[in-house]
């Protein structure tokens, strides 16, 4: 069974929006994957907005958030894997919600062994 995370993001994007809320999303950094502007990470977290009126062509698919937007006036491609995204919520009031990704352990668990014949 696939993740449930990236019809969270969704849902939650599209509620906090048509609240007029500001969504953001809160991002672990330092997973692979992730592709973001040196210089604006903090103790490997960084907070995106990603509502429409801040990004450009912003597409939240199963596997990840990509959009482009400006950071010190020079627009940037953002990629975010959804299970780098720790939380969304809205930045006038904080209603939202944590992830604890745990596809990644789901993704493990669900791997065939693969052995190796020794003679």
């Amino acid at each position: 069974m696939s993740s449930v995370v990236p019809y969270l993001i969704r849902a939650y994007c599209d509620w906090i929006e048509d609240s007029s809320f500001t969504p953001h999303i809160l991002v672990n950094s330092e997973k692979p994957g992730v592709l973001v502007p040196e210089g604006f990470a903090s103790e490997g977290k960084l907070v995106l907005n990603i509502a429409a009126s801040a990004t450009e062509g912003r597409v939240i698919t199963n596997e990840s958030i990509s959009f482009k937007a400006r950071f010190n006036g020079r627009s940037e491609k953002i990629t975010v894997p959804c299970t780098a995204v720790l939380s969304i919520y809205a930045k006038e009031n904080g209603e939202g919600m944590f992830f604890d990704n745990k596809a990644e352990l789901l993704d493990q668990k669900n791997k065939k062994p693969s052995l190796t014949i020794l003679d």
